[in-house]
């Protein structure tokens, strides 16, 4: 029997919507539809638990909550549209590959050279979620991507099983250690967010988030 085809996701249609009308306000010399499909098809691979296209959605509209905060929205627009296009959770690369599918794609799709390093540059971002100080554009997409950190505690612990599962290749003891470091280092920042709308929205229930997680990692896990 042949396997059967996988549902759409529910918002691909209005997703290519988005996408068609950015890539054209943005200058492309071409018909975005079909990048904009390729990009769809990428964000929906099934080694993805987390880094789908809800996550791609979700990113979307947080920078359009916060454009007001970015110098140019729709360069951060397309940098969420790229940020993890590249995804294998065994490849420590993914936003460098991702840099490159953008450059190679928008260069095809006739955007104009600032633009596309604009682009890219916000997508290598991520890779640190750093921005300079007065990096506003960074700002806004780097306060996008980690705003499930500030969702409410149920929310947060589907993104926590989801993460576990892209990772499930990874022994319990190890990555209970890894992601322990990383929540740590989080933790220690002085602001997790930093435009005064995501800071606001969601920096206190982040850290209470993180702190919750941080505990359930230290907690042994019993015999194998």
């Amino acid at each position: 029997m042949a396997a059967m085809a996988t549902e759409p996701h529910p918002a691909t249609d209005a997703l290519l919507e988005r996408w068609n009308a950015l890539l054209t306000r943005c200058g492309a010399r071409v018909d975005p539809a079909p990048y904009g499909r390729e990009l769809l098809r990428r964000w929906a691979e099934p080694q993805r638990r987390y880094h789908t296209t809800d996550h791609l959605l979700a990113v979307l509209d947080e920078v359009d909550a916060l454009a007001g905060d970015a110098d140019d929205p729709d360069t951060v627009r397309l940098a969420a549209w790229f940020h993890d296009a590249v995804y294998q959770p065994d490849r420590s690369e993914n936003e460098e590959r991702s840099a490159q599918l953008a450059i190679r794609a928008l260069g095809e799709a006739g955007l104009a050279q600032q633009r596309i390093e604009g682009t890219v540059r916000l997508v290598r971002l991520t890779v640190s979620h750093h921005p300079l100080r007065g990096d506003r554009d960074g700002e806004v997409l780097c306060d996008a991507d980690l705003a499930v950190l500030g969702r409410p505690p149920q929310q947060y612990a589907a993104y926590a099983a989801a993460i576990r599962a892209e990772y499930a290749f990874v022994p319990e003891e190890v990555f209970r250690r890894e992601r322990a470091r990383i929540l740590r280092q989080l933790l220690a920042l002085p602001a997790l967010y930093r435009t005064a709308a995501a800071h606001r929205r969601h920096d206190g229930q982040a850290r209470a988030n993180l702190a919750a997680e941080l505990a359930e990692l230290a907690e042994p896990t019993g015999p194998a």
